[in-house]
């Protein structure tokens, strides 16, 4: 079969021919549809992600296609050294959620990974409640903005947002913030709004970026909870876009009632992971999500891996 091939990690991608994948017993053969270039994706295909896996392997983590029985479904996870990037792939049956006939491929399978990361780390991390507040750390960019509509179609009561860029701001108070912090005005600046937010109240912290920025949403939750009754907060980081590491001193987490936990494979069961795509699906019913996409077929993978593209890309067959 025709598949993007991971042959070294300090390449791309490129197109090629790979064994078609023979199912098990608890498995399902899938014909791809769609497959998004998400930052899992590439950062498997880099061997920087924890669930890299050896050389050679088809890289993607999920998708839309076609089960043997002509059924169109979401399917996540495929066995390596089979991954969504190729015409094949093989799923085991738990891994699969049926999608109606009409929903377009391209679309869902941009804003499937994304939006599965925000709604899993507010029910399954964050054991998020209706009325609940919600700080999103690096929301400008797809799955901070995708956040931003799940946290309100879930019932959140007010959301904070972060991003470096001060120009985002008016987009992201229109996709449904309350309030705005720049993260580009620097670590006191931060701090401070990060302080003052928390006094009118935040219950959950969904961090797309780690590094230093964590480390400033992290010392104004600190600060805040010096006060006689300080809020409880559930910092769940979800990606870590501006590093890898951050300074997290022991008092921040002694001195207040803040809960630090991770959201991504491995912290969330992967039954619950494709349960909150099928989530994402049921929503789809009722709500729009946004999301700038655009479907390019697989011969390109190689040219497009290394694009920059400012639209999601999904490969097609």
């Amino acid at each position: 079969m025709k598949a993007a091939v991971v042959h070294s990690f300090e390449e791309p991608p490129r197109l090629g021919d790979f064994d078609e994948p023979v199912p098990g017993e608890d498995e399902v053969t899938v014909r791809v549809e769609a497959a998004a270039l998400s930052q899992l994706a590439r950062s498997q295909a880099a061997g920087t992600h924890y669930s890299s896996v050896n050389t050679p392997f088809v890289p993607g983590a999920d998708g839309v296609g076609y089960t043997e029985d002509g059924q169109r479904v979401y399917f996540a996870f495929p066995r390596s050294p089979w991954g969504s990037m190729g015409e094949y792939t093989a799923v085991k049956k738990s891994h699969v959620v049926a999608l109606p006939v009409h929903v377009d491929a391209v679309r869902f399978a941009a804003l499937a990974n994304p939006a599965m990361s925000s709604l899993a780390a507010l029910v399954h991390r964050a054991q998020f409640i209706k009325g609940e507040s919600v700080l999103i750390n690096g929301a400008n960019g797809v799955s901070g903005r995708l956040a931003i509509q799940i946290a309100r179609i879930l019932g959140a009561r007010r959301i904070v947002v972060t991003a470096r860029n001060a120009r985002s701001r008016n987009e992201l108070l229109e996709l449904g913030a309350d309030a705005f912090i720049a993260l580009a005005n620097g670590r006191e600046s931060v701090v401070a709004d990060v302080k003052t937010h928390l006094l009118v109240g935040f219950d959950v912290v969904l961090d797309y970026l780690w590094g230093t920025p964590a480390e400033w949403v992290l010392e104004g939750i600190a600060a805040a909870a010096k006060r006689p009754k300080p809020n409880r907060v559930r910092f769940i980081t979800i990606g870590a876009s501006a590093g890898a590491a951050t300074a997290l001193p022991s008092a921040w987490l002694r001195s207040g009632p803040l809960e630090l936990l991770g959201s991504g494979l491995g912290s969330v069961p992967t039954p619950n992971l494709v349960g909150a795509v099928a989530q994402v699906a049921d929503i789809l019913r009722s709500h729009t999500l946004p999301i700038d996409a655009v479907g390019v077929p697989i011969h390109g993978v190689s040219t497009q891996w290394t694009s920059g593209a400012k639209s999601r890309v999904v490969f097609t067959f």
